[in-house]
Parts: C-alpha cells; sequence; structure tokens
C-alpha cells in the first residue's frame, strides 16, 4: 500500500527568515507608492478604514511600521463601520486594536436593514452597500478633519477594475493609488497599490491576524467581477508575470498611440492650414464644397489692325 510521503514543515528560523523578507518587501512596496503618488503628508491625520479583511489588517500594520521611521509627522486612526449585519463579532476589531494600542473608533450604522429592504431577494447586494459604507466614512472622516481617507485596495484590484470597467463599462479607467471624492472634499489613498494579493493572504496568515469574512450579509460578489477574476487567475497560471506587466501598463500611458481626442489633440497634428477642418456632418453629407473661381489677370494686347484687345 503507496503512502503519501510527509512533508517537513519549514524550521521556524526558515520560516521567520522568509517572513522578514516579505514584511521588507511590504514595506518597500508600500513606501515606494506612498512617495510616487504623495500620499502622506507632514502633519496629516489619516484614516484607516478597517473592516476585518486581510487587506486593511495588512494595510493597517504596514503604516504603523512605517510610521516609526517615516521622514514626515503624521497620525493613525482606525476606523470600523458596524454594519450591523446579524452574526457580526463586534468584539473581534476592538479587542485587536487595543491589543497593538492604535487609535480606533467603531462607528454604528444599520446599513444592512436598508440594503435588504431596496434590494431584491437574489440581486447583488454589494454595490449599494459600498455607497452606503463610503458615505458613513467619508462623513465621520469630515466630521473629525481627516485629511487622508487610507483603503486597503491592492495591485490586483486595480488591475480587476480596469477589465472591469473596460469589458462591462466600455471605458478605459480603474482604481487610481490617490483620488479627490466627487464632492471635492476628501483625498483617497491606496497604499498597497503595488502590493499582489498573494503577498497580502500570506502575510497576514504569518501575522494571525483575526479575519472577519464578508458573508455575514450573505450577498454574493458582483457577478461580472468574479469573471474577470477568473480570466486573471487563468492567465496567471498560463503566463505567470503578466499581471505585474498590466499592472506596470497602468502607469504607462501614452494618450498620443490611443483614441480620446479629449486627452490628444489629432486635430492639430500634421495639419497643413489654419482654416477649421470639416466636421463629421460635413463628410457625411455627401456634397463637395464647389472650388472658387480662379481671378484671371488680363493684359492688353496690340492686334494687326492696330486695335488693344484683352488677353489673359
Amino acid at each position: 500500500m503507496t503512502t503519501q510521503a510527509h512533508i517537513p514543515a519549514p524550521p521556524p528560523a526558515r520560516h521567520k527568515r522568509e517572513a522578514d523578507k516579505l514584511a521588507k518587501r511590504l514595506r518597500h512596496q508600500v513606501g515606494k507608492a506612498i512617495a510616487d503618488f504623495g500620499m502622506i503628508e507632514d502633519g496629516d491625520k489619516v484614516m484607516v478604514c478597517l473592516s476585518g479583511g486581510k487587506d486593511s489588517y495588512t494595510l493597517l500594520d504596514v503604516l504603523l511600521q512605517l510610521r516609526k521611521k517615516a521622514p514626515v509627522e503624521f497620525s493613525i486612526t482606525a476606523v470600523n463601520l458596524d454594519q450591523k449585519q446579524p452574526g457580526f463579532p463586534a468584539h473581534v476589531l476592538p479587542d485587536y486594536l487595543r491589543s497593538i494600542g492604535v487609535d480606533f473608533h467603531i462607528l454604528e450604522q444599520d446599513t444592512y436593514s436598508v440594503v435588504r429592504r431596496v434590494i431584491p431577494e437574489g440581486k447583488t447586494m454589494c454595490s449599494l452597500c459600498s455607497r452606503l459604507r463610503r458615505g458613513a466614512l467619508y462623513t465621520h472622516a469630515a466630521q473629525h478633519g481627516f485629511t487622508k481617507i487610507a483603503l486597503g485596495h491592492h495591485r490586483d484590484d486595480m488591475v480587476n477594475t480596469f477589465f472591469l470597467n473596460l469589458f462591462f463599462h466600455a471605458k478605459l479607467s480603474g482604481m487610481p493609488p490617490k483620488l479627490l471624492s466627487d464632492d471635492g472634499r476628501h483625498v483617497v489613498i491606496r497604499p498597497l497599490a503595488y502590493v499582489r494579493e498573494d503577498d497580502i493572504a500570506a502575510y497576514a496568515e504569518a501575522k494571525g491576524f483575526p479575519i472577519i469574512p464578508c458573508n455575514l450579509c450573505g450577498s454574493q460578489e458582483n457577478l461580472q467581477r468574479k469573471q474577470v477574476a477568473r480570466m486573471l487567475a487563468q492567465w496567471g497560471k498560463e503566463a505567470p508575470g503578466r499581471i505585474e506587466t498590466i499592472a506596470h501598463a497602468l502607469g504607462d500611458i501614452r494618450p498620443s498611440q490611443l483614441a480620446d481626442p479629449k486627452l490628444f489633440d489629432f486635430l492639430a497634428l500634421g495639419r497643413r492650414s489654419d482654416a477649421p477642418p470639416p466636421d463629421a456632418h460635413a463628410w457625411l453629407a455627401g456634397a463637395p464644397t464647389e472650388p472658387e473661381p480662379v481671378a484671371m489677370a488680363l493684359h492688353p494686347v496690340r492686334n494687326h489692325d492696330g486695335l488693344d484687345i484683352l488677353k489673359s
């Protein structure tokens, strides 16, 4: 009878070295993103939105590490929104945050009941839930003078959103590392913009974060986003490194190589005249413009009879 070979666990020293290397890589990537996009300035009050998932735990942990040796002074406050889903373990986050000694605040708002009332049974609730959560967090940030709102979206989220918008919304846009909210009141930052999701998962496991799964309301992830995620996962298997290449491409945009006349002046390119070019209506009308008559110079010429005639 064949027995499965036992693979010994890595020695503790080796495991620690790997964990230390991973932590160093994450600090480097987060620090580079902060520097590249000017995410945090001296005197900033940073509100870290903590959901209880691996991404936001990692974000908070790495920012706390970087703050110890940062070239600027800034404060960190972790904020969680308790949306009153049935069965939500309300004690988990406060207990963890107290254990690491970080300033935190728990908001309580029953968005769960609103979503259940508005969204028909069986339909995806994530979109409305996300909007309500964002509104509550933005309001809290404004009331307490936070200058930056930090979210836990990572590199893979940004690539996923790009293809989601490309395939289903016919636009080249994504999830920027830094943005101004629609009302112009808040600067949102994503310090994990350069970090792979697999590295975050490994880091969260190594750190033993008390993960709270996002399935308490019974909602299902958006079907379109799932389709894109499956496609990217397959690409990652077939061509390792492809996702990283795409992520780099999101930071190397060539407007003249695309087709948006709002971003590049194609009308002026190679123009030989200052006259305004015909519009689409003129091109579709099918009636070419008549050329203007050419003025001819007339010169007097004497004929055989000695009379002057005009000749062009």
